[in-house]
């Protein structure tokens, strides 16, 4: 039965795996770890953990349900994603999207940023690109932002809690930005 199970989809997989184990660790630890080391917020550029932060806080999670709320997304679509870009590309643009949401958020807020949201929102707009033809925009594309993005908008303007409504929309044009460069090879 073991040998029949495939792991399909590397990237993903691997970044699922890793921020399982992330997530353990943090319990380990009482979430110390995942603070200093998975969690990104203003800190010194002379200290190493800066940029270990800068990527790794999309494998920190502050719980289980965080953890499976942005899985369940990145699980559903990554492998799709990854079959159709490639493992290195999808990689890329996960390592890109978690570099430009850590940056955001050290640029405009003074709180910890942790999770992959960012990451799924990422793959939930470039998902709508799987399809595309040149030189069209799909419709599908189109309702992915007016839902997905225009409600982060609005809970980000109306609705005070700890969800960075920013990282998800920076996630979403990061996604949309690489569906737009795949397909139209904007280089």
């Amino acid at each position: 039965m073991i040998k029949r199970i495939k792991y399909n989809s590397p990237v993903i997989l691997t970044f699922t795996f890793l921020s399982l184990i992330v997530l353990a660790l943090g319990y380990l630890t009482k979430m110390q770890s995942t603070y200093l080391l998975f969690s990104v917020y203003r800190s010194s550029l002379a200290d190493l953990f800066f940029y270990i932060r800068l990527f790794g806080h999309v494998l920190g999670h502050a719980d289980l349900a965080h953890f499976f709320n942005n899985f369940l997304i990145i699980l559903l679509i990554g492998p799709m994603l990854e079959e159709k870009y490639g493992s290195s590309s999808i990689a890329m643009m996960i390592l890109i999207t978690a570099a430009v949401t850590g940056i955001f958020n050290i640029l405009f807020f003074k709180t910890a940023l942790l999770g992959a949201s960012g990451i799924a929102f990422m793959m939930i707009l470039l998902g709508s690109f799987v399809n595309i033809e040149r030189g069209k925009i799909p419709l599908t594309f189109i309702l992915v932002v007016v839902i997905f993005i225009g409600r982060e908008i609005v809970e980000g303007l109306f609705i005070q809690d700890n969800i960075s409504q920013l990282t998800h929309i920076a996630g979403g044009v990061c996604g949309a930005f690489f569906g737009f460069k795949e397909k139209w090879k904007l280089y």
